[in-house]
């Protein structure tokens, strides 16, 4: 999809036009219930940031409502996010002179602006293929390690204790500890133990019922009945105002030392943010392009920064939440942001019985639905190479940081396909008596080779790497020949690409078999690979009659021109069995054979 050029390409528009009415009600109660946690979040975070606790709602309010028109991503919720607010503050505080809040205000919005039109630029110039480096593997360790960050940074508000620390094993260890000294705080604890109880026993018995909104309600009444304000700590009320522009006193000096603070939160953010998007839309079956949510950030952190808020990215706690309330479309997002603004212009006092207790219990039982334990046995069981990839994104996000962790997963990943591609499997093709195609003697030891033919396969593209592996290979296959090598024929239907190094060790065996009376052939050879062959060696080496369109071809050329008549005639050959264009041996594995170019 290019770049927003007409309102009929955005994709909230485009949702708009195929809603179905039976998703409203879905969408409508999700959107309730993302705003009981909108508040407390958006106000939590600013403050983390270095910025008045009502910066978060205006970060919240104005990126909801961009993103629910320009997100390509149905459910994700942005916001103000705990992965951010480090950052920030390091970026901002020491900028804000004499602590003037309005000040900070101004250059987090200059913040959030750049922020925004960085990843404007590499949206446009679709960079969003990074998250094509996102495997399975990957997505699974990194929801696994949100989930695990979300829950214990919920453990203060649930168990009432202090949260002076940051990252998962010093918080955690900050929680015990106070535990240990003063215990619980048992009002905090009885309430966030009875909403967990409330939403899980709801969505067990009445599941068309959201559990989550009446966990939340009832503990604001219970609070307000009982008046337990005092007895544990309350959301609070609500700031009074609309989101309006704040980026006064911002000078050109400002703007040169935001814009390498602005080039990091930009990756963390895409980072997040790619990784959440394209996580859930596959859990949901749909697709979500890297470059369009890339562009979708960049216009969401411009609009926060220029109405007051501060750069924000896909949020881990509070997305879970709407997958949890069954929210259907972008429609949720909408309906969150403007609960949130008719708050504060209407009752900006009702959250004062709401207990932040209830908001953790909501957020560690919708945390708790990202963690996937059977996914990771599965990978233990199928690959340990895959399975230690997902535990490396897993501990790399949990205890560096989201983009740490994604990038040590991803140079894993790299790393695992250049060593693949190194080492790749190769193997020397046999015929089959009765069956048709050309197979793998390791597989298949009974097969029989054709006297004074060497047929070998390599099952990868050929570079630098491992061009000296697959001459070396052949060379031995050669020379361990029970009867005198006439020919070989390299199957080369796998090999994808070549580089210089690569055709030079082809044309160095050429050379060498050529001195020993052996012609070497490529069959199957896909036509762009063989073009690269062709231009790359020297001398016109590689003519046509060097090339057979498959295995079989090369096969009956060679019993053709042998004028010694060794190995088998073609009536003796076995009938062809062919499935996509491929021979198939007897254990029903396609084989190498019959490929076109």
């Amino acid at each position: 999809m290019s770049f927003w050029t007409a309102p009929g390409r955005l994709p909230g528009v485009a949702v708009a036009r195929t809603y179905q009415r039976r998703w409203l009600r879905s969408d409508i109660t999700a959107g309730l219930v993302l705003s009981a946690l909108l508040v407390p979040a958006g106000m939590g975070y600013a403050q983390a940031a270095g910025l008045p606790p009502y910066t978060g709602l205006y970060a919240t309010i104005v990126p909801m409502l961009v993103y629910a028109l320009v997100g390509p991503s149905r459910i994700l919720v942005l916001g103000p996010d705990s992965a951010l607010a480090p950052l920030i503050a390091a970026a901002v505080v020491p900028l804000a002179s004499g602590g003037d809040p309005q000040r900070a205000i101004a250059l987090a919005g200059v913040l959030a602006i750049l922020v925004g039109l960085i990843l404007l630029l590499a949206g446009i110039l679709r960079f969003g293929f990074v998250t094509e480096l996102l495997s399975n593997p990957i997505r699974i360790g990194f929801l696994n390690a949100i989930a695990v960050i979300v829950i214990v940074a919920q453990l203060p508000l649930l168990l009432g204790t202090g949260d002076d620390e940051s990252g998962v094993l010093p918080e955690f260890a900050d929680v015990v500890d106070d535990v240990i000294e003063d215990g619980p705080q048992w009002y905090a604890l009885s309430m966030g133990l009875a909403c967990i109880l409330t939403i899980l026993v709801v969505r067990r018995f009445v599941p068309v019922i959201p559990g989550v909104l009446i966990a939340v309600v009832g503990a604001g009444l219970v609070t307000a009945v009982f008046s337990l304000t005092d007895r544990m700590a309350m959301v609070g009320e609500l700031p009074a105002g609309f989101p309006a522009p704040a980026l006064g006193g911002v000078g050109w000096n400002d703007v040169a030392e935001l814009l390498g603070p602005a080039v990091a939160i930009a990756l963390i953010a895409y980072a997040d943010t790619a990784v959440l998007s394209r996580t859930f839309a596959l859990r949901h079956g749909e697709d979500v392009d890297g470059s369009s949510e890339m562009r979708a950030l960049g216009a969401v952190n411009v609009a926060a920064g220029l109405t007051g808020g501060f750069p924000v990215c896909g949020s881990g706690s509070r997305t879970p939440v709407v997958e949890d309330a069954g929210g259907r479309t972008q429609l949720v997002g909408a309906v969150g942001a403007l609960t949130v603004l008719a708050f504060l212009l209407m009752a900006p006092g009702l959250t004062a019985y709401l207990p932040q207790a209830a908001l953790g219990a909501v957020v560690i039982v919708a945390a708790s639905a990202l963690i996937d334990v059977r996914a990771v046995r599965h990978l233990w069981k199928v690959s340990k190479v895959e399975f230690g990839l997902s535990i490396a994104a897993f501990a790399g996000v949990a205890f560096a940081g989201v983009l740490q962790g994604v990038l040590v997963a991803i140079g894993l990943s790299l790393i695992v396909v250049v060593v693949r591609a190194w080492q790749p499997h190769r193997t020397e093709l046999v015929e089959l008596r009765d069956v048709a195609g050309y197979h793998d003697i390791d597989r298949h030891p009974e097969g029989h080779r054709i006297e004074g033919l060497v047929l070998v396969r390599f099952d990868a593209p050929l570079f630098f790497a491992n061009g000296a592996i697959l001459t070396r290979y052949v060379r031995e296959r050669v020379s361990r020949a029970e009867h005198p090598v006439k020919w070989v024929i390299l199957a080369a239907e796998p090999i994808t690409d070549l580089d210089t190094t690569a055709v030079e060790a082809l044309e160095e065996l050429d050379e060498d078999l050529r001195r020993k009376g052996v012609r070497l052939d490529f069959a199957a050879m896909k036509g762009p690979v063989k073009d690269r062959l062709r231009r790359m060696a020297t001398g016109g080496r590689f003519g046509d009659d060097r090339f057979h369109p498959t295995v079989r071809a090369g096969v009956i050329a060679f019993r053709h021109r042998d004028d010694e008549g060794i190995g088998r005639t073609e009536v003796d050959a076995p009938p062809r069995d062919v499935v996509d264009g491929s021979a198939v041996s007897g254990d029903g594995s396609a084989e190498s054979g019959d490929g076109q170019e």
